[in-house]
């Protein structure tokens, strides 16, 4: 008997492989290939295989369930655009009218280990004050 599988859908739709959406596969395949890694190591380092077998068999279970529910959930580009949210800025605060005046100058300040995009007037970008 010989297993076909349908892999694409259409033109210009996103690649869908038995319910997994576009970037879903090759997280998939690429946490499949960890796994295999993972479990060569372990039985190679000494490991018994009644410790590597559950536990490498445990942790595709929840690749699987975790994959296919953001799969389910974000859909094929709902990911991406969720994580391009969470870095849009809440308020952007304005304490002179010299932004309206000259211009906008977008720099990144590092401030407390996380990068924050700082709106400063383009006339003194570079010497504008906190």
């Amino acid at each position: 008997m010989e297993t076909k599988y349908t892999i694409n859908k259409g033109v210009n739709r996103p690649i869908e492989f038995r319910g997994l959406k576009a970037q879903y596969i090759y997280i998939l395949a690429v946490g499949l290939a960890v796994l295999l890694v993972l479990f060569v190591s372990t039985y190679i380092a000494g490991v018994p295989i009644y410790l590597c077998l559950p536990m490498v068999v445990l942790s595709g279970s929840v690749l699987f369930m975790v994959v296919y529910r953001l799969s389910n959930r974000y859909g094929a580009f709902g990911l991406m655009k969720a994580l391009a949210h969470r870095k849009v800025p809440s308020a952007i605060i304005c304490r002179s009218r010299s932004v309206f005046k000259h211009g906008l100058c977008i720099e990144k300040v590092k401030k407390d280990d996380h990068n924050i995009n700082t709106i400063r007037a383009a006339a003194g970008c570079s010497t504008a004050s906190k």
